[in-house]
């Protein structure tokens, strides 16, 4: 694929909470159509199996994860990482999304706008399913995902526009 947006859920659903991201693109390929140019891709723990998806070139990632940021359980926010943030690192065995999108990087590739939607988590235990909090929040981040993915798609078509109309 050249272009568009990849919708990237990850996690662990060994992990209760840490299978937010998950969960949220499940709901998502379940739903109404995305707009085209918009893939929803569930990668969980599969980090290197996204750095490489990357390579193929995407306008824009949305990242769904779980986030700790000291809020309150079920809390949702989005984030836009700079290159600032994202130091390089190589080792394939801690493959979260900041070590993902170094490994991008140090492939050669480039990965347009990205933005990450995260949720507070509650419990990282061993164990399958999420907390009450955070499965509450999963219906409003789909919706978030799904206004931030179209908005994503827009950008980058008027983006195209610009550039073709001299």
């Amino acid at each position: 694929m050249s272009g568009g947006v990849l919708i990237a859920g990850v996690g662990n659903i060994l992990l209760g909470d840490d299978g937010f991201g998950v969960e949220v693109v499940r709901r998502l390929g379940e739903g109404p159509a995305l707009p085209d140019g918009a893939r929803v891709a569930d990668f969980g723990i599969r980090g290197l199996h996204l750095a490489y998806q990357l390579l193929d070139g995407y306008d824009a990632l949305i990242l769904v994860d779980a986030l700790v940021r000291g809020e309150p359980p079920g809390t949702l926010c989005v984030l836009e990482p700079d290159d600032a943030d994202i130091a390089p690192a190589a080792d394939a065995h801690r493959m979260d999304p900041v070590a993902v999108l170094s490994m991008v990087k140090l492939l050669g590739g480039h990965v347009g706008r990205t933005l990450v939607v995260g949720c507070e988590p509650l419990d990282l235990d061993e164990g399958i399913g999420l907390s009450p909090p955070v499965a509450l929040a999963v219906e409003q981040a789909v919706g978030l995902v799904r206004r931030l993915a179209a908005s994503e798609v827009q950008r980058t078509h008027n983006e195209a526009e610009e550039t073709t109309s001299c």
